[in-house]
């Protein structure tokens, strides 16, 4: 390791007049060269930053990351998604520190608090009028491994022990755990571990930008249904889990709700449960606190944005029916067998109530309406005139540019050729972070960023593209 840390292109420490910063920059060159001797970052090939460092952050405020020389970095993609209202929020941090003085953990089996009751009772109360119960967990893949489970049990425990599998999409994402991991369309991440992964059921799904049909997701009447049409005629089918209207990690891919009326209207007829997997897409990011309040999944599945970023914290809230499957004497052994040491932790439960009053304060959705819009002035307007895009596409507080190699024909470039990796660096240079999802250049900033915020944004993003390909 220490070969391979000796080879890293760590260039001379800048020259600085102020002797406080010379010794500051001294030091971030050390914590970087400890960090790659050290840390294992996820979704990350080590090898880059013998080029290309990590940014070290110190502080961040708002929509905005700060490294320790002072320079500012736009968060255009929340943090992974996770961050609602900007960072070090006043009122958020107020609801940290008041549950501080008072709990910070408390085991969740024969114990329960006012946080997570709180919590229980607005989401149930926010959610589809067929969800009412709430089991909670840690993140994102937890929920969904909740959800798999807990539909798995149900079947075994109502006398059809045949239904085992899940139908879930190509593209779709659910988590890397191994049970979400087998019903993710991604081969990126499965293709590794396909040996060990339960046998479940992938079937095309939506591709609006490369419509097989050649239709437009405006006007359709999702004729891309069929495959799933199809799939649910399996006799051995438990559920069905998708990502709903967007599919995130694939390349914010946005689809009609045509596609999840008739998913909805199928699942029900075939007697299949159906997981929303909204850990993406729930509070306010489409526009709307959830996708499913027009709809009535089985299990809705949420993490990311419930704590604004601030703490791990996912919910599953599933239906009375499931629950009243696990609901016997001890003795008959069907209450669920199922935990999580940080289950419900008082603190990430309290910044999630706030963040929920937050959302439901002062018109807070409403006043996303028009930064929606600025957000789709821009980006077609980007799409119209760069002759490398060849897609704008938005759902909400979502939008995403797709470039290619060719407009036409819609083939992209060779993955080699690293495009949204070098528009990314490109980003760094100008103070916006912008993390590609390979040649898809992705919004999803806080939803507190202001209009103009927006336009900056957008228009970096078009600078860093031209720089690239032009």
């Amino acid at each position: 390791m220490t070969a391979i840390r000796k080879s890293l292109n760590f260039p001379p420490l800048v020259i600085i007049f102020n002797t406080e910063l010379k010794i500051l920059d001294r030091k971030t060159e050390s914590d970087l060269i400890r960090d790659f001797d050290n840390v294992w970052h996820p979704c990350t090939q080590h090898k880059d930053y013998e080029t290309t460092k990590p940014l070290l952050v110190d502080r961040a405020e708002g929509i905005y990351l700060f490294d320790r020389q002072g320079n500012r970095y736009m968060d255009a993609i929340s943090s992974w998604w996770v961050n609602l209202m900007g960072h070090n929020h006043p009122r958020l941090n107020a609801s940290l520190k008041n549950q501080l003085e008072k709990m910070a953990h408390v085991m969740f089996a024969g114990i329960t608090h006012q946080p997570a009751i709180d919590l229980a009772s607005s989401l149930v109360n926010l959610s589809p009028e067929n969800l009412s119960k709430v089991f909670f967990s840690d993140n994102g893949s937890t929920s969904v491994e909740v959800a798999l489970k807990m539909s798995l049990q149900y079947w075994q425990q109502t006398g059809k022990e045949n239904k085992t599998r899940f139908i879930y999409l190509r593209g779709g994402y659910h988590g890397e755990t191994l049970g979400a991991l087998s019903v993710c369309g991604m081969d990126i991440f499965r293709n590794k571990f396909e040996k060990v992964l339960a046998n479940n059921l992938e079937v095309e799904g939506p591709d609006c930008f490369r419509c097989p049909y050649g239709l437009n997701r405006n006007s359709c009447n999702a004729e891309c249904f069929e495959p799933m049409e199809k799939a649910l005629q399996e006799n051995d089918i438990a559920g069905v889990i998708v990502e709903p209207l967007v599919q995130g990690a694939a390349g914010m891919k946005i689809y009609p709700p045509s596609y999840l009326k008739k998913l909805q209207s199928a699942c029900d007829s075939n007697s299949v449960h159906l997981i929303f997997d909204e850990i993406a897409v729930a509070f306010g990011r489409t526009g709307s606190l959830f996708v499913s309040e027009e709809y009535k999944p089985t299990f809705l599945c949420l993490s990311k944005g419930i704590t604004s970023g601030y703490l791990p914290l996912a919910a599953t809230i599933t239906t009375d029916e499931i629950y009243s499957a696990f609901y016997d004497d001890y003795s008959r052994g069907k209450f669920f067998v199922h935990s999580h040491s940080y289950s419900a932790n008082p603190l990430a439960c309290s910044v999630a109530n706030e963040t929920l009053t937050i959302l439901s304060e002062n018109d807070f959705m409403e006043k996303l309406v028009p930064k929606i819009a600025k957000m789709k002035q821009l980006g077609q307007q980007i799409s119209d005139e760069s002759k490398w895009c060849g897609e704008f596409r938005q759902q909400g507080m979502i939008a995403a540019l797709e470039l290619v190699k060719n407009q036409e024909s819609k083939e992209s470039f060779p993955s080699e050729s690293r495009v949204g990796y070098k528009v990314y660096l490109e980003g760094l240079k100008r103070g916006v972070f912008l993390r590609p999802l390979g040649d898809v250049i992705y919004f999803i900033p806080p939803l507190v960023i202001t209009e103009d915020e927006i336009t900056t944004m957008m228009n970096v993003a078009e600078e860093c593209i031209a720089a690239v390909l032009d």
